[in-house]
């Protein structure tokens, strides 16, 4: 007999207006799918497990991933299901006498489950390998192996669900844990192996690195534990140090990162349609309406600059506002490009953070649908960019790409400079850029703000989000300021003895540029105030198919590039509305 499809043997038909919603489980919960909805991209990434110990002859072994699941399933609307996230596994217990006992093996992680669909988390080495130096592999359905280290003393590489762990190199070197991988679900590196530890620090040479996606990396030395995977990311553990028969020592391994589902209930439209079943579809409206490819440019606003208050002598540039783009720019940071419905969509474009004489403010985020830029740091914090250190600290950077996305939003800031003598210089770090770390302060001059990135989408190439330089002063010599990086951001203040004090430099505005950091003698000069960051801006380019509108029109400026394509730049927050030409 004929079906409504005229006789056509094919997929099922099925249409899903699921508004591409996306749910992300990092414990576990229920998701409720919208009536709509009947098909759901989903992940499923189990429990790293954790890395082994070291003990006197060996390196732990790195823990393995856990294993991932992305599939399409049909689910019926209006309904809630159940989803699991699975506990990392324990990394191991360094023993008692380590002269004599051996190292303890991590815990397996736990599975993570939804829809009927089960990722298995990351066994148990013990099961695995007889020697604590050898690697677990991660979970199924990937099981990829972990480095099985022939070579005596270094830990093997767990297992990533992109790749297989690495055996150690030799010289006591732990072996690096295998790759995660980029679902398409969430367009985010998650399931790195734990790197394996490396024993004994007169002779090995460094310990293994946690695989990208979360790995915990290796311990080094003769007393240092196995680092934990990133929560969240299903990364195994690093494996211990070895501790060469050194007794109450910490070479245990590092916990395995716990799991995370996530849930995109999409828009589409599959199987043979005829056009009775289109028609009934759209009269129903439950046909897919049409999706428009966008391309973006989003970033957020910078951090605001460092130091300031009377006496703090030099303080960090302020770390630029993420950046996250698509189509046009450097290729190494562009993101795939957006699908999304016709209609109203909401624009939210981040201030800069404010510098002012008693600690300036990080940067706001910007946001288009999917697409999340992070403020930058302000100066000496983490962000979008991490703003550069504040004189004083020369040894711990802040960090950019704070969230973690993939492609990184943006670099860390760098490190001050401190000659605590007079004569003497000081300095603050260059704020990170999208394109650059922040430089380190040196003997001779503060650290520049790191470069910003070039972007085409508008036609002509503006380059955006770039460090704020930090500040100079120098006491009995001269000591320069470290100038602004490419993209907005504003140099750093420079004070030359006492009383002497030098504001930092703003941000140019809508580059989502770093704050300069303030320049202040040793107190009697007073105070000044750091550099603001500047505020974000977003940015989207549409076929010539499309139509672009905007408001409030003070928001926005619209234009059509010469090829056809619609371009509206948002300068401050508003909605956008995408239609048919």
């Amino acid at each position: 007999m004929a079906g409504r499809n005229g006789g056509i043997i094919g997929p099922v038909n099925i249409t899903s207006n699921g508004e591409n919603k996306v749910s992300t489980f990092t414990s576990n919960g229920n998701v409720c799918i919208q009536a709509n909805t009947r098909v759901v991209r989903v992940k499923i990434l189990a429990g790293g497990s954790g890395g082994n110990a070291g003990n006197v002859s060996n390196g732990g072994g790195g823990g393995g991933a856990g294993g991932l699941i992305c599939q399409e399933v049909i689910v019926c609307g209006s309904k809630q299901y159940a989803m699991v996230v699975g506990a990392g596994g324990s990394g191991g217990t360094h023993p008692t006498s380590p002269g004599t006992g051996p190292g303890a093996y991590g815990a397996a992680g736990s599975n993570s489950t939804g829809f009927c669909l089960t990722a298995t988390g990351a066994p148990t080495h013990s099961t695995q390998a007889p020697n604590v130096r050898a690697a677990g592999p991660s979970g199924a359905p990937q099981s990829n192996a972990g480095g099985n280290s022939g070579s005596p003393r270094g830990g093997g590489g767990g297992g990533g669900v992109g790749a297989v762990g690495a055996c150690s190199p030799g010289n006591s070197v732990g072996g690096a844990g295998g790759a995660g991988t980029t679902s398409p679900v969430d367009s985010t590196l998650h399931g790195g192996g734990g790197g394996g530890g490396g024993w004994e620090a007169s002779s090995g040479q460094g310990a293994g690195a946690g695989g990208p996606g979360g790995g915990g990396a290796g311990g080094t030395g003769t007393n240092n534990p196995g680092s934990n995977a990133c929560a969240n990311t299903g990364g195994g553990g690093g494996g211990g140090a070895g501790d060469c028969g050194i007794s109450n020592t910490v070479s245990g391994g590092g916990n395995g990162g716990s799991g995370r589902v996530v849930v995109k209930e999409l828009r589409k439209a599959s199987g043979v349609w005829n056009l009775h079943d289109h028609f009934d579809s759209i009269s129903q409206n439950t046909w897919v309406p049409a999706n428009v490819s966008i391309d973006y440019l989003v970033v957020a606003g910078g951090g605001g600059g460092g130091g300031g208050a009377a006496g703090n002598r030099a303080g960090g540039g302020g770390g630029a506002g993420g950046y996250r783009a698509s189509g046009y720019g450097p290729s190494p940071l562009q993101g795939s490009a957006l699908a999304s419905i016709l209609g109203d969509h909401t624009v939210t474009v981040g201030a800069g953070g404010a510098g002012n004489t008693s600690g300036s403010n990080d940067g706001s985020d910007s946001t288009f649908l999917t697409i999340t830029s992070a403020g930058g740091g302000r100066g000496g914090q983490n962000g979008g960019s991490g703003g550069g250190a504040f004189f004083t600290n020369e040894s711990c950077a802040s960090s950019g790409n704070t969230p973690p996305t993939d492609p990184p939003q943006g670099n860390n800031g760098g490190l001050g400079f401190n000659e605590a003598a007079i004569p003497g210089g000081f300095g603050g770090g260059g704020g990170g850029g999208a394109t650059a770390v922040g430089a380190n302060a040196s003997p001779s001059a503060a650290g520049n703000g790191g470069a910003g990135a070039p972007n085409a989408i508008l036609g002509p190439s503006t380059t955006y989000a770039g460090g704020g330089g930090g500040a100079g002063q120098g006491e009995g010599k001269a000591y320069s300021a470290g100038s602004g990086g490419s993209g907005g951001g504003g140099g750093g203040g420079n004070s030359t003895g006492a009383p002497s004090v030098d504001a930092g430099c703003n941000a140019t505005a809508n580059t989502g540029g770093g704050g300069g950091g303030a320049a202040t003698d040793n107190g009697p000069g007073g105070s000044a105030n750091a550099g603001s960051g500047g505020s974000g801006i977003v940015i989207v380019r549409v076929p010539s198919g499309f139509t672009l509108a905007g408001s409030p029109s003070c928001a926005r400026t619209l234009s059509t590039h010469p090829g056809g394509d619609k371009i509206a730049k948002f300068t401050a927050s508003g909605t956008l509305t995408i239609g048919h030409a």
